[in-house]
């Protein structure tokens, strides 16, 4: 007897995607999704005792051991473990482009152009988003998978796709690099590296339940559709199969992805070890616990990622029971302000300490969300901006980093051509150390803006991410809406962080009594006040009203009745609610495919409910618990 359920639609129409391999593979698998949940209810517990507390994260214990891989922390950060080595088509990976492989609302011949835009972008290599940035409407994340499946397997319908496409980005660099990109398509496709990234163990899959009638994991869905779809594929090509693992906030969630990988490779007959997977460093618990992290998933583990949103968001959210600890504004946090300095250094110096076979790991930098579109002196400004942190973060030691559109490939790859070098892979670091003073450098503050203009930008971003999100574009290009009409200042490609970090911010702000750094003459309001619950109120509406009023370029016409409003629901309950929500992705997702203000209500309240309660969030898709 079956032990999972797929909606009867989705799997009759996607039985390309739901092959019979899939469906066995996920029936051997299924018995994980209980540990899982397991896992992430310790989680929420974890997080709900710090913050009641007000206790703050500190490094593990050297002699605890780490899940279920019999490698003590220790060993983990003596090197004392066999990781992986470096495939080669992972060697050189100066750019990496990220994005996803399906549209919202898009036939499949106009869909499959996003994967084509990506193999002939001439970035070294593609993550192929099925988490942040792709678009979880209707069946969103199977058309990903398709997409991507017809593009490995050069379907003609993607081949055809890809001549297109070369025309038109060739046409583009003609006019901006004054020069083709794409000479050859068939020979460009064979150029980038593909990567998958899945999405992270706190997500359900929207489309699979138990049938017992929970949830199913999103994780073991994305990984299991990804690989069993193309292993035979990607090996017969001579590629690796690579996955990125996101939101990984300890050493024994990366043993519980490592547990799964295991059992997928075993199940395929596959080498232990075959999957190789990047990890994104997007939390602050994973940072004081990196080699235990890359111990853990040893046989696979290829590299780290350092973002910027994410880790700012989970930072914040991690200090939520800290009542002096305050961001500013978060155009101040770069790469190079206080915690997040001493973040991407032992992020660098993790990669550089050896295995016990000599073996380092690779080290991809941070993502440029700059996108040259807008006018001449913006452009200029953009690119100069984007060059200078691509360059610092080769400096730094990064092998490579990501883009988040293909037009920036060309623009940032030469910095990495310019140095010479595949990677840095055993570049010398002083040691890595578990000291107090380096506990307080990950989450020491420095003096930094704090302003009403700060905050506009948050809230204005915050609904128009979270609309953008409900009518199915994770990934979207935003800006503040005072700055709509103003092509001097650049739309950024943003995905779902930037929803999760603009709405944490202010959250702190608003509950810990924040303290503004400049006056606003036109709120009336001096250097030294608090960021009140008025205030908020007042920005709030302000700044929806920019948005209703703003031309359809920047906010859909249809959207102004539908999705927006919903928006600023959850946004206001999010950021005004005492009782912080650990993500503001629940609460998008559980709106997904509704467009009732009513019925958002109903769902956001229950939500707040249930995690009250009992401390667990609602995850299942609402419109699968009706149907089934």
């Amino acid at each position: 007897m079956s032990t999972t359920h797929i909606a009867p639609d989705y799997l009759a129409e996607y039985r390309d995607v739901y092959t019979d391999q899939v469906l066995n593979t996920l029936e051997a698998l299924s018995h994980l999704n209980a540990e899982q949940k397991t896992l992430m209810s310790g989680r929420n517990a974890r997080r709900k005792k710090r913050i009641e507390n007000g206790t703050l994260i500190q490094f593990l214990d050297k002699k605890s051991l780490i899940g279920n891989t019999g490698l003590s922390v220790a060993d983990a950060r003596a090197g004392r473990f066999n990781g992986s080595e470096i495939p080669h088509d992972l060697q050189r990976q100066w750019i990496q482009g990220t994005g996803p492989a399906a549209k919202p609302n898009a036939t499949l011949e106009s869909s499959i152009r996003n994967v084509a835009y990506a193999l002939l972008s001439g970035a070294d290599g593609w993550m192929f988003d099925g988490e942040d940035a792709l678009g979880q409407i209707k069946s969103m994340s199977l058309d990903n998978q398709r997409n991507l499946k017809l593009a490995i397997h050069k379907d003609p319908i993607f081949l055809k796709s890809a001549e297109q496409v070369a025309t038109e980005m060739n046409r583009w660099s003609k006019d901006f690099l004054k020069k083709k990109i794409v000479d050859n398509v068939h020979k460009q496709l064979e150029h980038t590296t593909i990567i998958f990234r899945a999405r992270g163990l706190h997500l359900d899959d929207r489309h699979i339940t138990m049938e017992s009638g929970d949830s199913f994991s999103a994780s073991i869905t994305d990984l299991i559709l990804y690989v069993v779809n193309n292993y035979e594929e990607l090996q017969r090509q001579g590629r690796s199969i690579v996955v990125y693992l996101p939101k990984i906030q300890t050493a024994n969630e990366a043993a519980f992805w490592n547990h799964i990988i295991t059992e997928l490779e075993s199940h395929l007959g596959l080498k232990i070890g075959t999957i190789k997977t990047y990890v994104l460093v997007e939390q602050l618990e994973a940072t004081f616990q990196l080699m235990e992290i890359r111990a853990a998933l040893s046989p696979h583990f290829v590299g780290f990622n350092t973002g910027r949103w994410d880790y700012i968001n989970s930072v914040a959210d991690a200090m939520a029971g800290i009542s002096n600890f305050i961001n500013p504004n978060i155009e101040a946090i770069s790469m190079t302000y206080s915690y997040m300095a001493a973040y991407e250094d032992r992020v660098r110096k993790a990669v550089n300490t050896p295995d016990q076979n000599g073996n380092y790991a690779l080290w991809q930098g941070g993502m440029e969300p700059n996108i040259p579109v807008g006018s001449e002196k913006g452009i200029e400004v953009g690119m100069e901006k984007a060059l200078a942190g691509a360059k610092r973060e080769q400096g730094a030691g990064a092998s490579g980093k990501w883009v988040a559109h293909w037009k920036m490939v060309h623009l940032i790859r030469p910095v990495w051509e310019k140095a010479g070098e595949d990677n840095q892979l055993g570049r010398p670091f002083e040691t890595l150390t578990y000291t107090d003073e380096d506990q307080k450098k990950l989450i020491q503050l420095a003096d930094a803006p704090r302003t009403i203009r700060g905050a506009r930008n948050l809230l204005s971003v915050a609904l128009q991410y979270g609309n953008a999100f409900l009518q199915g574009f994770q990934a979207a290009a935003l800006k503040p809406a005072d700055f709509f009409k103003d092509d001097d200042i650049l739309y950024l490609m943003e995905d779902m962080a930037t929803g999760e970090i603009r709405v944490s911010v202010l959250w702190e702000w608003l509950h810990k009594k924040a303290k503004l750094t400049e006056s606003d003459q036109s709120l009336g309001l001096a250097a030294g006040d608090s960021f009140t619950k008025k205030i908020l109120n007042q920005l709030l509406e302000e700044e929806y009203e920019k948005l209703l009023h703003a031309n359809s370029k920047d906010v859909h016409e249809e959207s102004k009745t539908t999705t927006l409003p919903i928006s600023k629901l959850i946004v206001e309950r999010f950021v005004t609610d005492p009782v912080k929500a650990p993500w503001f992705i629940d609460l998008l997702n559980l709106n997904l495919n509704n467009e009732d203000l009513s019925v958002a209500h109903e769902r956001v309240d229950a939500y707040y409910n249930e995690f009250k309660v009992s401390g667990q969030r609602i995850t299942a898709n609402q419109d699968t618990l009706v149907t089934i």
